[in-house]
């Protein structure tokens, strides 16, 4: 048994090695990009790409484990052969995936995923634009990579001596198939609700070092499972039509006045991002009352967003779109692939542009859905999360709770000494399976509702007794609606109804706006009004632009809405119907939303 348990450990951190020392190789051949790379900065790299090498490697371990245990009954010869023709195939697996990527990131400035492939089915033209000399240099090193992992494999691996068989080899097979089963829990990347992605290895501001720390052969697995040819789905019209139609949607030059709701030009920006809060927990909206008892009242003295909207029902989505401007879309989440996030605009960026500091706060885990990842895109380089709280303090599913990140905020706030700065609060707590330490309503969701609620009022209290308040700004809104009532369709208008309002001691005057609006428009509205250019944001339209064109956009597998005062469509993309078409010019928004959605697709092909 020892022999065998052996030989499976030693296959296991063979491959981690070998992908350990891919990491300063690629730094070494890239050294004009790495010049100023620390020797602390390649441990760095290799320190923090071992979560992607060790899911790797548990991937790459599976079925030796199984070969083992095989090995309990068959000839030795027929293991060995079998062995020999798997580790060949990784070897060369592994080396054309190292070159392939080795040669491509200086071009594309991310590493290897499945775009080679699209380009395979015409290999002249994927090779047209190579050097002669650069093809066979990397062919050579990819020989002479096969030749050196083949050696190691048999020296170390296939060469293993066959043990005596065991006279009773069922308890070997039992280990064996107990340790390959373990393997599930570095591939999974551990026990949180965030499974292995590229974006859990980000980990500096630098996104170089990220690069560097990424696996690529788990970056190409990664993107093969979800990549899409974007640019070929949801083709309702011709290119040009589709253009032309879309450029009705978006933001148009400033004809007239724009109030102005704040009293300085450059306040401070608190945005709380308020987990599954809806409309229908907000009193002044026509929602339940009681719940929300903290914001009801901050309504009466802020700026409030009546017809205001969420692009969608996950909190990957709903992010991108709150801090990027940028639409969710119904078959895939952007956030899911940081070659393509890392090149949106976002409000954070534009505010560090103007001198802002950034910080982001959630108590749950900032590995979900890469989100480190996008978050350190939009430059913001401080992420404060669960594993910056005690493990006493995270005590529920999601982490800390919202009352421990709220208090850390206002804390830290305390030593705040530069002005301007943007700080971003994610809260968790009133996310299934709703628990908390407070029991006011007796319907869970309800009550979490109330709980974050009264946590935000807290920390509104504090925060008014501190030397910032005069010249801050603090934003609430939602990732998403919750489904509440549960009987609630989710191709119901009513289900992505949420609030969006701006309290503060720099906003002027309590106001309400009435305009159709979603989370992508936020980012259009808010840098108008702190004077910052919004080009960049394709997607958004300030709200208070009285020549722009104001609807309400979401999606949802698989199906997208379109809400103005004459028009609220919800259109079915898998049976190419409407769902529901409400308002006095039926039909109006269905074009309209077929050539949003088209060039959405468009442009996050190309991202």
């Amino acid at each position: 048994m020892k022999n065998k348990v052996i030989q499976f450990v030693k296959t296991y951190l063979l491959f981690i090695l070998i992908f350990l020392v891919q990491k300063p190789l690629f730094m070494f051949y890239y050294h004009d990009i790495y010049e100023n790379a620390t020797f602390v900065d390649y441990l760095l790299v290799m320190w923090n790409g071992l979560k992607l090498d060790a899911s790797m490697a548990g991937y790459l371990t599976a079925i030796p484990g199984f070969i083992l245990i095989l090995s309990l009954w068959l000839k030795s010869s027929l293991i060995q052969l079998i062995q020999k023709v798997y580790f060949y195939i990784i070897a060369f697996a592994l080396s054309l995936i190292s070159v392939a990527d080795l040669g491509l990131y200086r071009y594309w400035g991310f590493r290897l995923d499945s775009s080679p492939l699209f380009y395979l089915s015409s290999p002249k033209s994927a090779f047209a634009s190579a050097d002669w000399w650069l093809i066979v240099a990397g062919l050579l090193l990819v020989i002479l990579s096969v030749a050196l992992l083949c050696f190691l494999f048999n020296y170390i691996l296939i060469g293993t001596k066959k043990a005596k068989l065991p006279f009773h080899p069922i308890p070997t097979a039992g280990c064996l198939l107990l340790l390959t089963a373990l393997l599930f829990i570095p591939i999974r990347g551990g026990f949180t609700v965030s499974t292995m992605n590229t974006g859990k290895v980000y980990f500096s501001p630098r996104m170089e070092l990220n690069h560097a720390a990424i696996n690529p052969c788990f970056s190409l697995m990664e993107s093969l499972s979800r990549e899409q040819n974007f640019a070929d789905q949801y083709r309702f019209m011709d290119a040009d039509v589709a253009l032309e139609e879309f450029n009705q949607l978006i933001d148009k030059p400033v004809t007239d006045s724009i109030p102005s709701l704040f009293t300085t030009k450059r306040p401070n920006v608190i945005l709380v991002v308020l987990e599954s809060f809806m409309s229908k927990v907000i009193e002044p909206l026509g929602g339940l009352p009681d719940v929300a008892r903290r914001l009801n009242g901050f309504s009466q003295e802020g700026v409030l967003f009546t017809n205001f909207y969420a692009n969608s029902f996950r909190t990957d989505r709903g992010l991108v779109s709150i801090i990027g401007g940028y639409p969710a879309q119904p078959t895939t989440s952007i956030m899911k692939y940081p070659r393509k996030t890392q090149h949106l605009p976002s409000i954070p960026a534009s505010l560090k542009k103007a001198g802002y500091e950034l910080q982001y706060y959630y108590g749950g885990d900032a590995d979900f859905t890469n989100m480190r990842s996008f978050l350190m895109a939009c430059g913001i380089e401080n992420i404060i999360s669960d594993v910056d709280f005690p493990l006493k303090e995270r005590q529920s599913k999601w982490g800390a709770l919202d009352e421990i990140v709220f208090s850390r905020l206002a804390n830290d706030l305390k030593q705040q000494q530069k002005e301007p700065f943007m700080k971003i609060l994610q809260t968790s707590s009133s996310h299934e399976p709703f628990k908390v330490p407070y029991h006011r309503l007796s319907d869970l969701y309800l009550n979490s509702v109330a709980y974050t609620d009264s946590c935000l009022g807290n920390f509104i209290d504090q925060f008014k007794q501190t030397k910032y308040w005069d010249n801050t700004v603090i934003v609430f809104v939602p990732d998403h609606a919750a489904r509440y009532p549960i009987d609630l369709d989710n191709r119901d208008v009513a289900r992505y109804r949420i609030p969006l309002l701006m309290i503060g001691g720099a906003v002027k005057q309590p106001l309400k706006v009435d305009t159709y609006a979603s989370q992508i428009d936020i980012a259009a509205t808010l840098l108008h009004q702190l004077q910052l250019p919004h080009d960049e944001f394709r997607f958004s339209k300030n709200i208070l632009n009285p020549a722009s064109p104001h609807f309400a956009y979401f999606a949802h597998p698989d199906f997208w809405g379109m809400v103005t005062p004459r028009n609220q469509l919800v259109f079915d993309c898998e049976s190419g119907t409407i769902i529901s078409d409400e308002g006095d010019v039926k039909g109006e928004n269905l074009e309209k939303g077929k050539a949003f959605l088209q060039i959405l697709y468009d442009d996050l092909d190309k991202r």
